[in-house]
């Protein structure tokens, strides 16, 4: 049985430690309006690049003429799995399910034969898939110093898949991260995006374009891979924060429970060292 003191000592520690993750979880709350509103703002832009190059990417197809990253390099050979997570943790289960995602695709390609190559984004990631999949790491891109994404960040990371892409060194290049639903639920999305794959494009109307559709493509093409990266780290920031916030109010709350529960063993041991104080004196003072 732990002493008086000892149990007080206990106390005052889990007290402090739900002051912190009181404030963590606020500040959590803060920068999480800022983050939601820059992904839901990102969206409409890059649903609608996605239907307008879906529609040309219809129309040229991927043939002789087609642009390289719309066609593909003719091989599914080497994929690039581009995986991103935060620079920090605290934050639940939201870079688990990220690497979990990623680890479930790794391993359906090498049973199917392929050649496997990871570039990470996030120091939480880079830990946990290099100590998995050290082998097959290629590359990190560290945001620490970072304090809030911007569109520049996106196209360093684009510009670099896209030159490994045109250097042979990858086939197909796919994004890992959680877009961003609510507070409670974030979705783990596994999204490829060279050779680029347009879903749910429209193509019932029709065009005249000057120039060319291919030239037009050609253009396009690696401006859609840096909004995509762009769209998938405002995602996976405004994930990062719901997912700190739910887990930091967990925490306080077992905080809470944990101070409750030590505070009645504390009681509970105060009454008794007292009452054998009281039998000790009364049994002195009968003997006398």
């Amino acid at each position: 049985m732990p002493s008086l003191k000892d149990l007080k000592n206990r106390i005052g520690s889990v007290k402090n430690t739900r002051k912190i993750t009181k404030a963590m979880q606020m500040v959590a709350a803060a920068k999480l309006r800022r983050a939601q509103d820059s992904a839901e703002a990102a969206r409409p832009y890059a649903d609608r690049m996605n239907a307008v190059m879906g529609a040309l990417a219809a129309s040229v197809g991927t043939g002789d003429g087609a642009p390289k990253l719309l066609a593909g390099s003719g091989a599914d050979k080497v994929h690039l799995l581009v995986v991103m997570t935060s620079e920090r943790g605290l934050c639940g289960g939201f870079n688990t399910t990220i690497v979990r995602l990623a680890r479930a695709k790794v391993a359906e390609l090498l049973a199917a034969g392929k050649t496997v190559k990871i570039l990470t984004v996030g120091k939480k990631g880079r830990e946990q898939m290099k100590r998995d999949y050290g082998q097959y790491y290629v590359g990190h891109v560290d945001l620490t110093a970072v304090k809030r994404v911007g569109y520049a960040d996106a196209l360093g990371i684009a510009r670099d898949v896209i030159a490994r892409f045109e250097h042979g060194e990858a086939d197909v290049v796919t994004l890992f991260y959680n877009r961003f639903q609510s507070v409670i639920s974030q979705i783990p999305t596994a999204q490829q995006v060279i050779p680029a794959v347009f879903e749910g494009a429209e193509t019932t109307a029709s065009y005249d374009y000057e120039p060319g559709e291919e030239a037009i493509l050609a253009d396009l093409l690696p401006r859609n891979v840096a909004t995509q990266v762009f769209t998938a780290l405002l995602e996976n920031a405004a994930s990062e924060q719901g997912a700190r916030m739910s887990a930091m109010d967990n925490a306080t709350r077992n905080a809470g429970d944990m101070i409750n529960k030590l505070t009645v063993v504390y009681n509970r041991s105060r009454q008794a060292a007292i009452t054998k104080e009281l039998i000790e004196i009364i049994s002195g003072a009968e003997a006398l």
